[in-house]
This record gives structure tokens, C-alpha cells and sequence, in this order.
């Protein structure tokens, strides 16, 4: 997941500016976040950042960016490219810098200090964003070069900023009425704080959520290190003696493929099914419904029938028709395969001489049991060929140099925020920096759940500014002295990270505005999921699947049994997002006139229309904790999961029709893709790679499914 920070818009990175500072203000050179960090690439000194300097750093920024904005909406000089434009890039320094680096730590190593602190900041943030967005004055001089734009003289880089930037003023409301940008202002304050309260509210859910047990008969099944690793998150939490499951962020969890009892998986099931259903203090449903309806609200404010509407008219996708069409190509045979799966596992059980209907909690074991007779492939035994640090330097960081020319070198003297959270210097083809990346991999009560990937420092030649990015993952820490194995899956989710993260750090635009990851939704995921295939790519794949112990590589029969099963299980699979997709799409679906909505009613009539086996195949998320939609920018956009898959597949296709991972390959990616941002539009930067417009072929075929009648 590509996770965007509050302030998307003018502030992304860079130097301080002078500063009028308000009469009797003085700045504050003692905050560490008042001028730019002195250490490499300017990444943010977490050796001198204390909780305490978070919230003023937010006010000075505000006052700061304010004062700035003020002098560029009311400079007397006719508006111009520079003047107004290039004034705003330049905007919003210390802003950025406290921003970047709290969304990073608040998401991943969060405390109630912070928590409060986020609840304070958000409602300002917005109101600020509105300052700026719903100036008057300063979108008078947007409109006047925007409309002039083809006469100036300006590259296409510097076109592509006017363009979006004025969007991006209409899409916040400078075109409303002043009546109407008020009620805008009340609705994104009251937007912001109901976001803070829900992504608060889950973590605490999620932590109150975990399993608890009191005896590892309840756990047979899971490997000595997994226990040993339950024992030692109930030893953090003052359990001695008992053992403790921690929920991740999906429905399904992790141990539920090797629970041998079955009361335990039940148990374990309903507490990540209802973890935000509990009628408690963390209970989430009263806080989606009034999002529901606010979001409606606001859309319809802009005159747009409902939130999905407003929000994708800004995507690639452009509409909600446009999706619904493209899920409609997919559903079909994901239904198909869902239920052919659901009547081999059910076989499966009555084979194995039990007598009980398959439910959510049986899928993953015994899809487990089916794929290891079909495949005679066993989780267990191929954990011990991935251990973490191996996968990232010869596996991750391998498949990166041979695509890109590029190397690491790990980073001791550069200061992280938790202790086991690592950093590298990254270097180009010919020895130059390009930039940093951080890696914080183990799951903890604190952390937000999923994992994604964002910037402490974005990229900019306007700035002088190289990327500092990172990637979060929430793997399970193994006990201390024992290595981190990690499955298949988590395999995939750290190539998945990494191409986010080299969208980032291949960044190469003058503008803040438009550089790496500052694209849509349907377009973000893109990279990230093209990265993943280079995890089973055979030359890759030898370089790092290798026995912790002995050092001995993957038997090549193993790798065999992985890569066919690579598409067992693809109904279960694929039919868990398309389901979230659909219950996202539902959600802000709604129009302005609706009734707020009963969650868990709305939610069981949203999934009866998917047309899928809800039933044995629950959603990805449920309503009540899907952070995507609710807290992290992605609503109405979850289907951006499912579109970008269908671009990275028909690119990975072209990649296969042309010699695979080789490094001409590599750079004409990276050159056409990778290092564009947005200086142009979606479209053509995808046809100037492919050659023509996405299709579905390449996606159906990399799931193993058949193609719909008349899919290309």
C-alpha cells in the first residue's frame, strides 16, 4: 500500500524560506523540525525529535505556509508561472518536514502522546488545507495562468503542474460559492477528526482483539517458533504463562492455516471477524456511518451525485460505470473458481474422515491440505529458505541491481525512530546517491496493521531534494536468538513495498507537486505489484531462497511445487478484493438524500449483490476495520488493488516477450514509468510503455482463469 500524508498538496519537501513572522512571533530554532535536518539527504533527526515537538512544529509550519500564501495571493506583479506557481511548490517547508515525519511515526510507533497530538493536528491540517485551496484571491492568479497556460512559453513539465494544480483547487472547492466553501469547511473538519478517531479506535481494537490462549494444545499445529513467538508477545502484555495471537489488519490471519483445533480457529476468526464490533469504546460503526453520509454530503456539494463519483473523476478509471465494468469482467470467473473451491475443500474434510461443513475459519488449513497433496507443497517446509534479512539484501535488493544498476549500503549512524528498524543508502549505476529507504518489518501493538510504503523526504530539483523513503511491514517478530522466517506471502509483500519504494526513489521532477508517488490510486499500485513477479523470477529467486542453516539452495522440485501452486486457491484469492472492492464501492455509493446506513445490515446487503460466495469467502476487510477506505485516502478506491493489477500484468507480459529481467529492459521501465511521476497523464504514459491501451488477458491468465466471452 502507497500511504499519502495528510498535506497532499503544496508542501512535499525541501529548503526554509524567509519567513514574516506575525508581530510579537519569534521563530523557533530550537524545534528540530525549524530549519532542514543537517544529516544525510536531510532525513529527520529521531536522535533529537521528542514527542513534545511534534505539536508546535505543526504550528509554526501552519503559521509559516499561511504567511507565504498570504504574500503570493496579494503580490501586486501580474500572476505568472514563477510567481504563483513555482511560489507555492516552494511553500510549506517546516510544515512538510514535521508532517513527513509524524504521519511516518504516528502510523508505525504510535503512543497517547501522539494519538493526542493527532487529534489536535488533523482538524487544523484540513482547515488549513481549506485556507489555502479556498483563497479567493490566490485562485484568481491560478485561474489567470491557468487560463493563459498554452501562451507562456512553458515545457510540458511546467504545463502538467498548471493543470493539475488548478484541478486540484477546483477539486477542493475555489469554485464553490462562499456560502458553500463554508459548509465545505465544516464538513472536511468534522472529516478529519471522524478519520483520526476511526484509525485510533482500530488499533486499539485490533490490540484488544488478539487471541489470547492458556495452553499450547490450543496452538498444535503452529511450529516451535510461532509458539515460541506467541509466548513472547503474552510476556510483553503482563501474560505470562499463556500465549497470544495478534490480529493482522486482513479478515483471515496467518495461524489459521496450521491450527489443528478447530475451536481455536473459530476463536481466533471471530476475534479479527468482530474485533471493532464489540459494543466497547473501540466499537468503529457509529464513526463509518456519519463518514458515509458526510462524504455524500461534500460530493454533492461539488454537484456530483455521490462520493465515488467525486472521487474517481480525478483516477485513471474516471468513473464508477468504468469500474463496475471492469469488476464485471472479473467476477464471473472468480465465482466459478470460488465455488469449484469451496466443493474440493469441502471433499477434503469429509476425505479426512470429519464430518462438519466448511466455514471462513477451515479455508486456509485446508486449502493448505489440498495444495500440499495437489502440489505435495508444505508452509513449513518452505519457511526455512526465506529467512528476512536474506530475502531483502539477495533477493529484494538483488532483483533491484539487476533490473536498475543500482546498490545498498546499510546505514548504522543514520538515527530510526524504533530500534529495529533499519536503513540503507541507496546508489545509482554510476556511483551516485540517489537517496535513503528505511525498512521497519515487525509487527508491534503500536503499528497500524497492512504495510505500506511512503517519504520522510520527497524528491525535487526545484527543492535540491533526493527521496528519503520507507517501507512498513507487520511481520511477526521471532523470539529472541531465532531467525525471521517468513512465508511466501510475506515474501511478496516486501518485493510489493520495495516497488513503491523504487517509484519514489526514482523520482526525477523539478516539481514537488508531481514527483514519484504523487499519482492516483488506480495508478500507484501499479509498480508495487509489478514488482512482485521478480520474487519468482528463477534468477532471482536462486540468489536468496536459501537454508538458513546450512546455506543450501531451494531444491529445484521445490521451487517447481511453489510456482504451480502460484495460482492454486486464485477464487478464494481474488475473490476476497473483488468482494472489499464492491463493499467500498457500496459505501460511497451512497448519494446525499440516503439515510445513515446500519452498518452490519448495509454491509450483508452490499456483499448478497456481489454475485460471489461472501459466505466461505468473507472480505479482505470488513466494514468496521477496513482502514484503507476509511483513514488512509484509499475510499472508493480500493478497486485500485484490482485495476493496477491488470496494468502490471500486461506489462510483466511484455517484459516475458522481451527477455525477461534484463537491464535494458529494466532501464526502459524505469525511464518510461518509474522516473514520469505525473508530468503526464495516465493514459499515454501507459501506451508510450505497452504500446496500447491496458488489457484483461495478461491478469486472467496470471490468476489462472478463464477470460470472459469477448475479453480481450
Amino acid at each position: 500500500m502507497m500511504r499519502k500524508s495528510w498535506l497532499r498538496s503544496l508542501a512535499m519537501a525541501g529548503t526554509m524560506l524567509a519567513v514574516t513572522f506575525p508581530a510579537g512571533a519569534q521563530p523557533q530554532p530550537q524545534n528540530p523540525f525549524a530549519i532542514p535536518s543537517n544529516l544525510p539527504f536531510q532525513a529527520p533527526r529521531f536522535d533529537i525529535i521528542r514527542d513534545a515537538d511534534y505539536e508546535p512544529a505543526f504550528e509554526r509550519g501552519m503559521v509559516e505556509q499561511r504567511a507565504e500564501i498570504e504574500r503570493i495571493a496579494n503580490n501586486p506583479a501580474p500572476p505568472s508561472f514563477d510567481n504563483t506557481f513555482v511560489a507555492m511548490e516552494r511553500s510549506g517547508r517546516m510544515l512538510d518536514r514535521v508532517n513527513q515525519a509524524f504521519s511516518g511515526v504516528v502510523g508505525a510507533n504510535t503512543n497517547p502522546t501522539l494519538d493526542k497530538v493527532q487529534e489536535i493536528v488533523n482538524p487544523k491540517l484540513s482547515q488549513h488545507q481549506d485556507a489555502i485551496y479556498l483563497n479567493a484571491k490566490l485562485f484568481a492568479r491560478v485561474q489567470s495562468v491557468y487560463d493563459r497556460r498554452a501562451k507562456l512559453g512553458l515545457n510540458a513539465e511546467q504545463r502538467q503542474l498548471v493543470e493539475v494544480v488548478y484541478q486540484q483547487f477546483v477539486h477542493a472547492g475555489a469554485r464553490l460559492s462562499p456560502a458553500d466553501k463554508e459548509k465545505l469547511k465544516a464538513l472536511n473538519t468534522r472529516l478529519s477528526s471522524l478519520e483520526t478517531s476511526f484509525q485510533q479506535k482500530l488499533v486499539a481494537a485490533a490490540k484488544a482483539g488478539a487471541l489470547v490462549v492458556d495452553s499450547p494444545a490450543k496452538l498444535a499445529g503452529m511450529d516451535q517458533g510461532a509458539i515460541a513467538a506467541a509466548a513472547q508477545a503474552a510476556k510483553e502484555r503482563g501474560l505470562a504463562g499463556k500465549w497470544v495471537l495478534p490480529l493482522q489488519n486482513t479478515t483471515q490471519q496467518p495461524a489459521l492455516a496450521s491450527l489443528a483445533d478447530r475451536a481455536t480457529r473459530q476463536a481466533l476468526f471471530e476475534q479479527s471477524w468482530n474485533r471493532a464490533e464489540r459494543g466497547d469504546a473501540n466499537d468503529t460503526r457509529p464513526i463509518i456511518e456519519q463518514l458515509a453520509q458526510l462524504r455524500a454530503q461534500k460530493a454533492a456539494l461539488f454537484g456530483y451525485p455521490t462520493w465515488a463519483a467525486y472521487v474517481l473523476s480525478d483516477q485513471m478509471a474516471k468513473t464508477p460505470a468504468a469500474v463496475q465494468r471492469f469488476i464485471a469482467q472479473l467476477a464471473p470467473a472468480t465465482a466459478a473458481e470460488e465455488k469449484r473451491e469451496a466443493g474440493e475443500l469441502q471433499a477434503a474434510i469429509r476425505a479426512g474422515g470429519e464430518n462438519f461443513d466448511l466455514k471462513p475459519w477451515d479455508w486456509q488449513r485446508y486449502s493448505d491440505r489440498v495444495r500440499k497433496a495437489k502440489y505435495d507443497l508444505d508452509e513449513s517446509e518452505i519457511r526455512p529458505y526465506f529467512e528476512l534479512n536474506r530475502v531483502l539484501e539477495d533477493g529484494v535488493f538483488y532483483a533491484a541491481n539487476q533490473l536498475y544498476g543500482i546498490s545498498f549500503k546499510e546505514r548504522k549512524d543514520i538515527p530510526v525512530y524504533q530500534s529495529d528498524v533499519r536503513v540503507f543508502q541507496v546508489f545509482d549505476q554510476d556511483g551516485s546517491d540517489i537517496g535513503l529507504i528505511y525498512f521497519d518489518y515487525f509487527k508491534r501493538d503500536n503499528k497500524n496493521g497492512g504495510a505500506w510504503m511512503s517519504n520522510f523526504v520527497g524528491q525535487s530539483k526545484l527543492l535540491g531534494t533526493k527521496p528519503v523513503v520507507y517501507n512498513v511491514a507487520n511481520f511477526t517478530k521471532p523470539a529472541p536468538g531465532q531467525p525471521a522466517l517468513l512465508s511466501f506471502d510475506d515474501v511478496t509483500t516486501m518485493f510489493h513495498e520495495f516497488g513503491h519504494a523504487l517509484h519514489g526513489l526514482f523520482a526525477s521532477q523539478t516539481y514537488p507537486t508531481l514527483s514519484g508517488t504523487n499519482v492516483a490510486r488506480d495508478f500507484v499500485e501499479f509498480p508495487s505489484q509489478f514488482n512482485e513477479h521478480w520474487a519468482l523470477d528463477p534468477k532471482v529467486l536462486a540468489h536468496y531462497a536459501k537454508d538458513y542453516r546450512t546455506g543450501a539452495p531451494m531444491p529445484q522440485a521445490l521451487v517447481d511445487k511453489i510456482k504451480r501452486a502460484a495460482k492454486f486457491n486464485q477464487g478464494y484469492a481474488l475473490g476476497e478484493l473483488i468482494a472489499a472492492a464492491q463493499l467500498d464501492l457500496a459505501w460511497h455509493d451512497l448519494p446525499a438524500s440516503a439515510p445513515r446506513q446500519q452498518t452490519d445490515a448495509f454491509e450483508a446487503a452490499a456483499l448478497a449483490k456481489t454475485g460471489l460466495d461472501v459466505t466461505d469467502v468473507p472480505p479482505r476487510y470488513r466494514s468496521s476495520y477496513f482502514l484503507h477506505i476509511w483513514a488512509n485516502g484509499y475510499s472508493a478506491g480500493y478497486y485500485a488493488y484490482l485495476w493496477t493489477q491488470m496494468l502490471e500484468n500486461d506489462v510483466y507480459a511484455w517484459f516475458e516477450q522481451h527477455g525477461g529481467l534484463t537491464r535494458a529492459n529494466g532501464q526502459r521501465y524505469r525511464d518510461l514509468i518509474l522516473s514520469k511521476g505525473h508530468t503526464m497523464d495516465y493514459g499515454p504514459m501507459f501506451r508510450a510503455f505497452y504500446g496500447k491501451d491496458p488489457d484483461i488477458g495478461p491478469m486472467l491468465k496470471d490468476r489462472g482463469l478463464a477470460p470472459p466471452p469477448g475479453a480481450k
